[in-house]
């Protein structure tokens, strides 16, 4: 049976990889295989998390701001979207320290990072056209950054995905309060 164990493994070096973990440990969740250029993928990341972050904040004004009772529904959309934008934003910080680096929270460069653009209308529809397009600008972000990290980081490209796809949702519930 040994034999046949060593068959089945005779691919992977389990001693390298073991003694690579042991001698790296201070580099966290980076493993010795890791072939993505981490400096790159935590601008680009940073980047990313100044986008969400201005999106929560136009988003939450816009929540706060819509006035009358036909616009419950709207506000009520504008409110789950800021908080799973705030998701998408912890991820990608949390992401960002799994790399070892550090999130930029720094509010005084927000805006000038950030792809998305703040909005402070006070009219419903202008409100509405804002937040699709900084959807629009988001989704199209995160499928070059997807591009860009290619199969070299398969973690960071995945999340990245399943955050696209959220925007894509976004975009398409603000699509259809603009027809509405």
């Amino acid at each position: 049976m040994s034999q046949q164990s060593a068959v089945v493994y005779d691919e992977i070096d389990v001693q390298a990889i073991r003694e690579a973990a042991r001698q790296q440990v201070s580099e966290g969740a980076v493993s010795s295989g890791y072939q993505g250029d981490r400096e790159k993928i935590i601008k680009l990341l940073n980047d990313a998390l100044a986008t969400e972050l201005v999106c929560v904040m136009r988003y939450k004004r816009h929540y706060f701001t819509a006035t009358g009772l036909a616009n419950d529904a709207v506000k009520a959309e504008f409110l789950e979207h800021a908080q799973q934008e705030q998701e998408h934003a912890d991820r990608i910080a949390e992401r960002i320290v799994q790399l070892n680096g550090q999130p930029d929270f720094n509010p005084d460069t927000l805006s000038v990072r950030s792809h998305a653009e703040y909005d402070d209308n006070l009219d419903i529809k202008a409100m509405i056209r804002a937040n699709l397009i900084a959807e629009r600008i988001a989704i199209e972000s995160y499928r070059q950054m997807i591009a860009i990290i290619g199969d070299t980081d398969p973690t960071t490209r995945q999340m990245l995905i399943e955050i696209m796809a959220v925007e894509e949702e976004h975009a398409d519930d603000m699509s259809d309060l603009l027809s509405d």
